[in-house]
């Protein structure tokens, strides 16, 4: 049987070697605290890229400075952001691995000094700070920064964009009944709650004409929460728009403990998939190839998002590859070991 986990797949005249992804984890490393690309990211990226990941996309990076998740966020509200961030796709292409980018705003749960924001003045928890109540004129002015920070992407030479509409960040809070308690249009109904987002991938399209992703948070575990029928009309609403994949994650709208276990995301990527027919990313828990390759081989989603797999060996795709029996090249730099 041939392997579809080691096959192309090709989204936009965008051809990924393999559906193996490395899905973005924040890194908290960006030590002068400015935004900046430091020498860790530079290595942490390549490496996953020599290892034969198909896709590395980078971590929540921040389109303005208070939607950082901390203070050692990497940012692209800056044109100053671009040179680092070309670095980092240097070093991933030239392994042949196509780069991606997640841009992010955190909202109320951004961890730094000064005011934070979010769609409605309610703070994550007893530990977080309170957030000030967007305006209609902060909203517009973070769509800007969507924009803006596609743009940058673009001209740092990523192949992919994510937008992070997951984890309880700020589309997240747009999306969620349980944070977002809004009256005006961009509350209330689950018309006005994907308002947000609409106008976002809007502006973000404007400047990007590549394949376009977005994580969700497929599950709130909270019975006052989205349900999976909300979360497919919201997939069929950026299907409408032009996005290319819904990357399925879960969970962290609001404090909840969560049940994890082997594949315990992979079945919102499944029922996404079939009933909004749009392309899906399987993600949490995926630390085999014989895992990874039952899921795209059932056709419950299209690429594999591994995460922490790829912190403990920047070349799983070769572990995987050989559990599977596939032979795959490695860097020329690494043929000695590599077979």
């Amino acid at each position: 049987m041939e392997s579809k986990l080691f096959s192309p797949l090709t989204i936009k005249e965008t051809t990924f070697k393999n559906r193996i992804v490395m899905s973005p984890m924040c890194m908290y490393s960006s030590e002068t605290e400015d935004g900046h690309v430091q020498p860790f990211h530079l290595a942490h990226y390549e490496s996953r890229a020599a290892g034969q990941a198909g896709l590395v996309i980078i971590e929540a990076t921040a389109v303005m400075p208070e939607g950082r998740i901390s203070s050692k966020d990497l940012g692209i509200w800056d044109d100053d952001h671009i040179k680092g961030l070309q670095q980092i796709n240097e070093g991933v292409h030239c392994h042949g691995g196509k780069s991606g980018i997640q841009l992010a705003h955190a909202g109320r749960k951004a961890d730094l000094e000064g005011p934070i924001f979010a769609p409605s003045s309610l703070p994550f928890s007893e530990n977080y700070q309170t957030p000030q109540e967007m305006s209609l004129e902060d909203i517009q002015r973070t769509i800007q920064a969507f924009k803006e920070g596609a743009r940058r992407a673009r001209e740092a030479n990523f192949d992919v964009i994510e937008i992070h509409g997951a984890h309880g960040y700020l589309i997240n809070q747009f999306l969620s009944p349980l944070t977002n308690k809004r009256t005006d249009e961009y509350g209330g109904s689950r018309e006005n709650r994907y308002r947000f987002l609409k106008e976002v991938i809007h502006a973000v399209k404007e400047e990007w004409s590549g394949p376009l992703f977005v994580r969700i948070s497929a599950n709130e575990y909270d019975e006052n929460g989205n349900t999976m029928d909300d979360f497919v009309y919201f997939s069929l609403e950026m299907k409408k728009q032009g996005v290319d994949l819904i990357d399925c994650s879960s969970g962290a709208v609001i404090p909840v403990r969560i049940p994890v276990y082997p594949g315990y995301q992979i079945q919102y990527a499944e029922e996404i998939k079939q009933k909004a027919d749009i392309a899906t990313g399987a993600v949490g828990l995926i630390t085999s190839g014989l895992q990874a390759e039952e899921i795209v081989q059932n056709n419950r989603a299209d690429l594999i998002f591994i995460g922490r797999a790829f912190l403990r060996n920047p070349y799983w795709p070769k572990q995987a590859a050989d559990e599977l029996g596939v032979p795959i090249e490695g860097p020329e730099q690494y043929r000695r070991g590599w077979k």
